[in-house]
């Protein structure tokens, strides 16, 4: 059931200190604090202050910070709890860094209390370069972490806000990057609110998040950062929003340089405060004064938005006394701490999807092993560490790293680069393939090989990341770049036979179909953080149990996806596939055998409205601990329109001991049971609704994948349809 968040127990006081300030500003004072890097009113007692920081995974972007697991690999764990923590502990070395700052008179980029993160979009194709910012293709999944990160990162203190979180990019933003300037993202009205619009909603009503930015395209012709209706009908009116929007960076002059949607510099500043726009990410809103003598915007509306960023730094604490404010007293020695370190190692080993593990491969014993052999671009990579909007760490644990400090003295590492991660050469003066027959000397005398391939965040991220070669930082295909896979087929005959494990990095999906069918184990690690090396060595080495599950599909080739530039759901994410992917949503495999049975509705018919309890029981048949992350999906067999398959609707994480069992329920009541008609209204039906409890979905190459099909049950709704607000 949703619960929306409250509003602090001091609102009446906070909005009557932001309109007092406000009314005792001029027109110049009001505008210059709608700009990212506002200036000091000393006249009123208002510090200066920048608003733009990032915080995505760990306080990025000014120096030392712990790095966690990117947020795609966040989301692998399928874990609200963690994802939670993980926010909490950033808001701690947010505060321990921030106060310092002040404190030493830095009032810097980057050095603020206002993080433009969680990035919420959903993950819809995997060419898109930003996706592993994102929570994955899921619109549930996607709203229960991004509500546990905000959550964390807010805090839970009546009165003061921890830090303040943003929601972005609002809305209907997924690439392609190259044309998110001008591009128009046309979506039809379930589309819009089945999966589009659900993270931002649950974000707004239910953890309360502070801010949200709005996107650089337009959404059926309206630029998103100027949008009357998704601003003001949608996110002001329908949900009651009460924080405050900041538009992308540089965003605003898109709207008359190349939306076309304006003329005019003063007209794109007054359609974006018109429409809800308060803060200016870039410089434009300077425009304001021009357009306020003009008759396009009115003062009082300028007023209204000053008021809300005013309300943001008061519930924040900043035009308050350290001692009146209990984050503050956060030291400066809580920021890198050990402990933190720890958990970004525990959320990494939880990140981790092993994939393949053919006649147990994994885990390896290092006692047996006299030599191994590390190859891969990404063996000994920092980048394929920290993906994007990423601090700095004090200490990097890349793969090799990682594997070194397991093996000890005991076992012989032969390490060899293989090949450039996306050239056809390491060294610009050599010959095509200078690093492979390296590689392969090391895999024939190797005991076992590690293989780590795949991706960084300098081939796929933003449109400005040209570096690659790609050009916008979008993904041409999802083929492995360069002579990887050369190397891969190489590595693997060299080693004839013997153990061979493809460690995977990326932050997205791509066709691992031949590694699927020739390599014996296949593990995804995504973008696991500063100690990532160290995690997945625990994991291969058995000192940690597989329990990540896939955020994304992935698709056997590019052939399988629809056209980029379509944001209709037909044929996308899991819930409206087409064709059978090679790894599904939600697949992984652990290093024990987890068995379901009894699976149970407490009631087999009720009244629309009400709630019904599914169960099923877990028995751990191996002979080791395990980790399991249960999921239950949800079919509604009569729907008005055409919907999901199935949708995720349940998760739980159980530790069982060998030959442990326990039982697991959830409560399915009208929010979990809603769909979606074709004019996007929600709403439940009578009708039978199934339900699947398993360690993946329901789907055949699940099954035949993990050797195990989900348990199912069904119960009936009886009576009208019942309408939900959307």
């Amino acid at each position: 059931m949703e619960i929306p968040a409250r509003p602090p127990e001091n609102a009446e006081e906070i909005r009557r200190r932001a309109e007092g300030l406000v009314s005792r500003m001029t027109l110049d004072e009001k505008v210059s604090q709608m700009l990212y890097d506002a200036p000091a009113v000393e006249r009123l007692g208002i510090p200066a202050y920048n608003w733009w920081n990032e915080a995505l995974h760990g306080v990025a972007r000014a120096g030392t910070a712990t790095v966690f697991p990117q947020a795609i690999a966040l989301a692998a764990a399928f874990d609200e709890d963690l994802v939670r923590t993980v926010g909490a502990t950033v808001s701690t070395e947010a505060r321990a860094k921030h106060h310092e700052s002040v404190r030493r008179g830095d009032r810097d980029i980057y050095k603020g209390l206002t993080f433009w993160s969680p990035n919420i979009n959903i993950f819809r194709d995997p060419r898109w370069g930003r996706g592993h910012e994102t929570f994955g293709e899921d619109p549930w999944l996607t709203s229960r972490l991004g509500a546990a990160y905000v959550r964390g990162l807010q805090g839970d203190d009546p009165k003061w806000l921890k830090t303040a979180a943003c929601a972005k990019h609002f809305a209907v933003h997924s690439g392609p990057e190259g044309e998110r300037h001008s591009f128009d993202a046309r979506v039809s009205e379930k589309d819009l609110w089945e999966t589009y619009l659900p993270a931002f909603r649950a974000l707004v009503r239910e953890a309360g998040v502070e801010a949200v930015m709005g996107a650089y395209n337009r959404t059926n012709g309206e630029p998103c950062c100027g949008s009357p209706r998704l601003l003001g009908e949608i996110l002001r009116g329908d949900w009651g929003f009460d924080g405050h929007v900041t538009s992308d960076c540089w965003a605003l002059q898109d709207f008359h340089l190349t939306h076309g949607v304006t003329r005019t510099a003063p007209e794109s500043a007054a359609l974006a405060v018109n429409s809800g726009c308060d803060l200016n990410c870039g410089s434009l809103f300077g425009n304001l004064l021009v357009a306020v003598r003009e008759g396009l915007v009115e003062e009082k509306t300028i007023d209204r938005a000053v008021e809300r960023l005013m309300r943001t730094r008061i519930k924040l604490g900043m035009l308050d006394p350290d001692d009146r404010v209990p984050f503050a007293s956060i030291p400066y020695m809580e920021n890198d701490t050990a402990e933190h370190r720890g958990l970004s190692r525990e959320a990494a080993r939880r990140s981790l999807v092993l994939l393949k593990n053919r006649n147990g491969t994994l885990p390896l014993d290092p006692s047996s092993l006299r030599t191994l052999a590390v190859v891969g671009p990404n063996a000994d990579s920092v980048p394929a560490l920290l993906g994007n909007y990423n601090g700095t760490p004090s200490a990097s644990y890349t793969i090799l790293a990682g594997i070194r400090e397991a093996c000890g003295d005991g076992t012989r590492i032969l390490y060899a680069e293989g090949c450039h991660i996306w050239k056809d050469r390491a060294d610009g003066l050599a010959h095509e393939g200078d690093r492979i027959r390296e590689a392969v000397a090391a895999a024939a005398r190797a005991d076992a090989v590690v293989v780590c391939l795949g991706l960084d965040a300098t081939l796929e991220g933003e449109q400005f990341e040209k570096e690659n070669g790609y050009g916008d930082g979008d993904k041409p295909g999802l083929s492995l770049p360069g002579l990887q896979s050369r190397l891969l087929e190489a590595v693997l005959a060299a080693a004839e036979g013997k153990p061979v494990v493809l460690v995977h990095v990326s932050g997205s999906a791509m066709d691992l179909s031949w590694a699927d069918a020739n390599v014996p184990a296949v593990l995804q690690v995504f973008y696991p953080g500063a100690e990532g090396g160290r995690a997945v060595a625990d994991l291969l080495f058995g000192r940690s149990e597989p329990s990540g599950r896939l955020p994304v599909t992935f698709p056997r080739s590019t052939d399988d996806l629809p056209d980029f530039r379509d944001y209709s759901m037909k044929g996308r994410t899991y819930r409206y596939l087409e064709k059978e992917p090679l790894y599904p949503f939600g697949y992984g495999i652990g290093y024990a055998r987890v068995v379901y049975s009894t699976p149970v509705s407490d009631r087999d018919r009720l009244a629309i409205g009400e709630t019904v309890r599914c169960s099923a029981r877990l028995v751990n048949e191996g002979d080791r601990p395990c980790i399991e992350t249960v999921q239950l999906y949800l079919a509604v067999k009569a729907a008005p329109a055409p919907t999901p398959r199935w949708s995720l609707r349940g998760l739980r994480t159980v530790r069982l001991a060998p030959g442990a069992s326990t039982d697991v329920s959830f409560d399915l009541g009208p929010e979990e049971m809603a769909v979606f008609d074709g004019e996007g209204n929600r709403q439940v039906v009578p009708g039978r609704h199934v339900w699947h409890v398993g360690g993946s979905q329901p789907d055949e190459r699940s099954v035949a994948l993990a050797g195990a099909r989900p348990v199912s049950g069904s119960f009936e709704l009886i009576g009208a349809p019942l309408r939900l607000p959307r």
